[in-house]
């Protein structure tokens, strides 16, 4: 597995390297947010961790234009606490976000949650295939179509559509959804899984404001409707 660790702070890259490469990791390294384009565009990553307040180009245009192209996940680092960039890093694409200063042990704790998730244990060949209306879920090479057409989405949207499609009429909590699909000691709250709800629907749906896949439960959740 190859990381992009992205941070202009050359010493603490250099502990983070030397830490995921214990870790069994490969680990390439950019100092400012053209370089991180470039070789996010150029190589094949696995997963990239991406330092907010960068030199050239800032964080948040870095992760917006790596998803233009790629849907590597993207753990986005902020030295801000505020939620307004919690929150903007997930709106641009971020699969994750943690904040500085951090153990090095949380980091690496959240890298393997996330391949995991993205490279988990092969299903059976029945489960492999999804089709519901016009979106086919082919969970063998993590993509969707819509009418033949591929949507590119995020390793967390994936998620999140898979578990909807292989449990359709299946109410969730943004609770249930926060801990499936983050993990129970993730330290976000609810409205990670609203954000990520809101662009799953502009990926997919005809209307975002009127879905007619992934459905509101008011009060309740959020559920996929049966065929």
């Amino acid at each position: 597995m190859k990381i992009l660790v992205v941070d202009d702070e050359k010493l603490l890259v250099k502990g983070i390297k030397f830490n995921l490469e214990q870790e069994g990791y490969s680990v390439v390294t950019a100092f400012d947010g053209e370089e991180a384009i470039r070789l996010a565009h150029d190589e094949t990553i696995d997963l990239i961790l991406l330092d907010l307040m960068l030199p050239k180009v800032d964080g948040f245009t870095v992760c917006r234009t790596i998803r233009g192209f790629s849907s590597v996940p993207i753990i986005m680092v902020t030295a801000k606490s505020e939620d307004i960039d919690k929150i903007l890093g997930l709106e641009y694409g971020a699969d994750d976000y943690i904040t500085k200063p951090f153990n090095i042990r949380e980091v690496t704790a959240r890298i393997k949650a996330i391949l995991r998730r993205v490279n988990p244990e092969p299903k059976s060949e029945k489960d492999k295939l999804i089709i519901s209306g016009d979106i086919t879920l082919d969970y063998n090479f993590r993509r969707i179509t819509i009418n033949g057409k591929v949507i590119e989405l995020t390793g967390k949207e994936f998620d999140l559509l898979e578990l909807f499609m292989r449990n359709p009429g299946k109410v969730y909590t943004r609770e249930n959804l926060l801990d499936i699909a983050w993990g129970f000691d993730y330290p976000g709250d609810v409205r990670t899984v609203d954000v990520h709800i809101r662009r799953l629907r502009e990926k997919i749906e005809k209307n975002p404001a009127e879905p007619s896949y992934i459905k509101t439960k008011w009060g309740v959740g959020y559920y996929y409707k049966k065929d």
